[in-house]
């Protein structure tokens, strides 16, 4: 009887398993956008580049593992060119999820390009894969169809900036702070956050300038001479890699020397900002430090040296920088691969769920995967580092805030 039992069970076993194959699409169609052209091409590309190289891999080896069907299943990715234009970035979008039907919808980088995404998602109860895209009003608690892949949230991820400012500034000498940014949802949060840190802190530092431009800005020399006459001890410019580059220029070309000044990009698209600006422009700016820098401990995907050696053998022209968003885009598809490796279907609140469950547990090149209740990013932090040039006369990293991470002391003021 009891061997009748086990054989009936083993038939079931396998009569489940046809089923599943049966059912199992041919193909995992991931949908996306990028930018080849215009203001936002800088950070869209590496980070396409990357989920390019992870979808060769693993086609490569047969497929990504979907554990709802029980099988490596090959994946089809539906990417279009929306130019770094919204509008077109939301008529893509739309695209994507009613004639692509795509399984899985990744959104552009940056902010600006993730905003038309968001409410299209949730319209149409998709989750979105948010690679980059770092506004606050991303992220509410009446939206569940979003999680941040890749960086921090802009209301914690200048902290380092502000808590350097703060804690260590007052005896470096640094009282007074000009904060200059670019009036979108990634930057203007970002200034949103330093302001808020400042005050919390109760630190003997003022604002003694305070203003927002428009995105499209490409001449400072203005703004620069109006922050010069407020004597800032610190500047803290908020802006995409178009705006740093800009800015970065007009500083050298007027001459001007503050003693303290922060920019975003010298940190995530460092080669870029080498080519554009020059080392010797970029020397001893403070910026984030990216996870190109660091060196995380892995428990899923490739560790940094090995992934810096396939991006250059995959990508060896080097028209395309390799940098924050190389890895962004590459962390971004270690999340698709594990939370299809976790999730039971394909609906999309199971996404959610199997998404949410890596939660504090996934550790990439990237550092801790980990997301508050809304799906914002609170992992992944990336600390406070200053530039200098190494002896080839080019660009190194030199982290010095938080102290358990810093590899040297901040030069202030700058000589």
């Amino acid at each position: 009887m009891l061997k009748r039992v086990i054989a009936a069970f083993a038939v079931g076993l396998a009569l489940a398993s046809q089923a599943l194959a049966a059912d199992a699409p041919s193909e995992i169609k991931i949908g996306t956008l990028y930018a080849s052209s215009g203001r936002y091409a800088s950070i869209s590309m590496p980070v396409h580049s990357a989920i390019k190289l992870w979808v060769e891999q693993k086609n490569a080896e047969g497929g990504v593992y979907v554990k709802a069907f029980d099988k490596k299943i090959p994946i089809k990715l539906v990417a279009y060119d929306d130019q770094s234009n919204t509008a077109t970035a939301a008529t893509l979008y739309n695209q994507l999820v009613t004639q692509d039907k795509v399984d899985l919808l990744v959104a552009d980088s940056g902010s600006v390009l993730t905003a038309p995404a968001v409410t299209i998602a949730r319209d149409h109860k998709m989750f979105l894969f948010d690679q980059t895209g770092t506004g606050a009003s991303f992220f509410s608690k009446d939206n569940p169809y979003i999680a941040l892949m890749a960086d921090p949230v802009s209301t914690i991820w200048p902290k380092p900036i502000a808590d350097f400012l703060t804690k260590d500034g007052p005896a470096l000498g640094i009282k007074k702070v000009a904060i200059l940014y670019s009036t979108n949802e990634f930057t203007g949060t970002q200034a949103t956050a330093v302001r808020k840190f400042i005050k919390e802190a109760n630190a003997p530092i003022e604002i003694v300038y305070d203003q927002g431009v428009p995105t499209e800005t490409t001449n400072y020399t203005v703004i620069l001479n109006n922050i010069r006459a407020a004597q800032p001890d610190a500047v803290i410019h908020l802006g995409y890699a178009p705006n740093d580059i800009a800015f970065l220029r007009n500083v050298q070309d007027v001459g001007i020397k503050f003693n303290m000044l922060f920019c975003i990009y010298p940190g995530l698209e460092t080669e870029l900002l080498e080519k554009n600006v020059g080392a010797k422009g970029l020397q001893h700016v403070f910026t984030y430090v990216p996870p190109s820098e660091m060196d995380y401990p892995v428990n899923f995907g490739m560790k940094m040296a090995d992934y810096r050696k396939a991006w250059d053998k995959k990508y060896p022209d080097g028209k395309i920088e390799f940098g924050f968003n190389a890895v962004a885009g590459y962390t971004t598809a270690l999340v698709i691969e594990k939370t299809l490796s976790v999730a039971t279907s394909l609906d999309q609140m199971e996404l959610r769920r199997a998404v949410f469950s890596l939660s504090g547990n996934l550790k990439t090149l990237d550092g801790t995967f980990a997301l508050d209740e809304m799906g914002g990013q609170v992992g992944e932090l990336t600390p406070l580092g200053q530039l200098q040039l190494n002896d080839h006369g080019h660009i190194k990293f030199v982290a010095v805030y938080p102290h358990d991470v810093a590899t040297g002391k901040p030069v202030y003021p700058k000589p």
